[in-house]
């Protein structure tokens, strides 16, 4: 009993000793052991390689904290301290922003784990691994599909989940982001007068994006790229959804202006696709 009294204070000695070194100005820990030094780290138990692991995390040292998570996991792949190092480990690497990393830990934890209290948290690291890689709208949009998909996990199978919330938020801004990307796109084709591909876009915004905030522009581009078409009647009766649904914004201004000044009504006109979201959305009449 005393030799094992004495082993548990040699080893709280050189974890003290570890911490203090890392402190210091000589450098960080070396991932051999806790300090700079000569125990290696399968000397250690999981509990001891945990607390290492919160305390690099509590100096924000992500990379070196999720290090020593991924050991517990290594050295001690059952129990209870390997679920929870899992978890943290995906943590400290998306802290890290090496995301790929965090999306391969948090996924193993939904693997192993899948009806613990802490697999709604690992769902939703999984999703903010793509969701914070979300570009500027010009770039490849990828990610934000799957983003998407992710986010919608959370929300279908954590409904109830405290990150459900934050979620459905999210996703909603990962939406919106998508419908940008056309709607850049679209003016794209716009500004150099390819009105057809032009009002692919708008359509496709109109169509699978109405809940975003472009929905409105998209509708007067439509109204001017239809009328630069020769095709009045789409253009007015893009006007007349614009009308119905946004008559406040600067969008019904311009195009009221742009048909009245050439002598068109704001109205459902002819058997367009646009005269079909028309009955549905505004008459109510979906056969």
């Amino acid at each position: 009993m005393a030799g094992g009294g004495s082993r548990a204070k040699l080893i709280g000695a050189v974890i003290l000793v570890g911490v203090l070194t890392a402190c210091g100005g000589g450098g960080g820990a070396d991932k051999r052991g806790f300090g700079r030094g000569d125990v290696p780290i399968e000397n250690f138990t999981a509990e001891q390689i945990f607390e290492r692991g919160e305390f690099e995390m509590a100096r924000s040292r992500y990379e070196d904290a999720a290090f020593y998570f991924s050991e517990i996991e290594r050295l001690y792949p059952y129990g209870e301290w390997a679920r929870r190092a899992l978890i943290m480990q995906a943590y400290a690497y998306h802290e890290d922003e090496d995301y790929e990393s965090s999306r391969s830990a948090a996924q193993r934890f939904i693997d192993f784990y899948p009806s613990d209290g802490d697999a709604a948290y690992a769902q939703y690291l999984l999703a903010l691994s793509y969701y914070d890689q979300i570009d500027e709208v010009g770039r490849d949009q990828g990610l934000t599909f799957q983003a998407l998909q992710a986010l919608r996990k959370v929300i279908e199978q954590y409904p109830d989940s405290e990150y459900a919330r934050s979620a459905i938020l999210k996703f909603d801004l990962a939406f919106d982001h998508l419908a940008a990307k056309e709607m850049e796109i679209g003016r794209y084709y716009l500004k150099r007068k390819h009105y057809a591909a032009a009002v692919n876009r708008f359509r496709t915004v109109v169509e699978d994006f109405q809940t975003t905030s472009h929905t409105a522009e998209a509708l007067h581009r439509l109204v001017e790229s239809y009328l630069s078409l020769g095709l009045p009647e789409q253009a007015q009766t893009a006007g007349a959804i614009l009308g119905h649904n946004y008559r406040s914004t600067e969008w019904y201004e311009d195009s009221y202006k742009m048909l009245t000044g050439r002598g068109l009504e704001l109205e459902a006109v002819g058997d367009s696709w646009l005269s079909k979201i028309y009955r549905q959305v505004i008459l109510g009449k979906w056969l």
